[in-house]
């Protein structure tokens, strides 16, 4: 984990005057320590690990299977051109088309839902991984805030290191469950789960916890997470990951359950359990991607995902 600081001056300087909350009790927190139970918020390497010894139990097993098939997958690079290429360039030639909807997706989201106005606006990065987000969303003058469970130096929070020689300071990280975040109430201008919402163990709780972390009239955008029309098209699909992943890998990678898709009823439960309005956008990520469902109809096959942006605003 790298050694720890937890002394005042490492608070301040490394987490830009977010203010806290303890992850376990829910208290307000001045300085890293909660004065109601106890925890504290370690500062290692830069990072911020605000994930309670009950949750890192909890979720040992998912983080270990993740980054064991993370690995396996190629995901990450030595070279910090890949990472300051994200997402446009792919140099490692092995998730180009991936990282080109990503592109897209962000290019829209940058441009429709926080379009610039707010620059200097504080933008919660949930499901960071590298940061590369965080990294574009500071070179274009927001102050990000990057969330990850996963700290690795490869594909998780560490990596952000490499954009250190771009940005005057780098942003602040945070080791921490999304759906009990270290954050005091109302300080955020939005929150994005950037590819990351279909590994919400409780969406409503999730989305929740997002929406408390975001300002009145600030915005919480769901990125990046495969839509079915039909709930039976996603469990097939999870079931097929699941065999391919136990293939390759030996393991099912389901040692937590994940929501794992959206479909239109899921979004319709959230909009009714937090009384809030979904606005759907719908980026053109190209012919042949748009061409899928018709192609797959055509052939027989299980319904291929579809990625749309979701930003529903809290109430003012």
């Amino acid at each position: 984990m790298g050694t720890p600081n937890t002394g005042m001056a490492a608070g301040p300087a490394l987490l830009s005057g977010i203010k806290l909350r303890c992850p376990r009790c829910q208290t307000g927190i001045d300085d890293l320590d909660c004065p109601a139970c106890g925890f504290s918020i370690v500062i290692a390497d830069g990072i911020a690990h605000a994930l309670p010894a009950e949750s890192v139990a909890r979720y040992a097993q998912f983080m270990q299977d993740y980054e064991r098939i993370r690995e396996s997958e190629g995901r990450g690079s030595e070279s910090e051109d890949f990472y300051l290429g994200l997402p446009y360039r792919d140099t490692s030639g092995k998730y180009r088309e991936q990282w080109r909807m990503r592109a897209r997706s962000y290019d829209y989201l940058a441009r429709h839902l926080l379009d610039g106005a707010g620059r200097g606006n504080r933008i919660l990065d949930l499901g960071a991984g590298n940061g590369w987000m965080s990294f574009r969303l500071a070179l274009a003058g927001y102050r990000p805030c990057a969330v990850d469970l996963l700290t690795n130096d490869c594909d998780g929070l560490g990596a952000a290191r490499h954009y250190r020689t771009r940005l005057p300071e780098l942003f602040p990280r945070f080791q921490a469950e999304i759906r009990c975040l270290p954050f005091a109430d109302e300080q955020f201008d939005a929150a994005v789960f950037n590819a990351s919402f279909h590994y919400a163990e409780d969406y409503e709780a999730s989305l929740r916890e997002a929406m408390r972390c975001v300002k009145k009239g600030g915005v919480v955008i769901i990125s990046d997470t495969p839509w079915y029309s039909r709930r039976e098209s996603g469990e097939q699909m999870l079931a097929d990951r699941r065999a391919a992943f136990r293939r390759s890998h030996g393991t099912a990678a389901d040692s937590i359950a994940t929501l794992g898709f959206l479909t239109d009823e899921r979004l319709g439960r959230m909009e009714d359990a937090l009384s809030i309005h979904w606005d759907v956008h719908r980026p053109w990520y190209g012919l042949k991607w748009a061409m899928r469902p018709l192609v797959a109809k055509c052939r027989g096959r299980r319904e291929p995902s579809r990625f749309r942006l979701y930003a529903a605003r809290k109430s003012a």
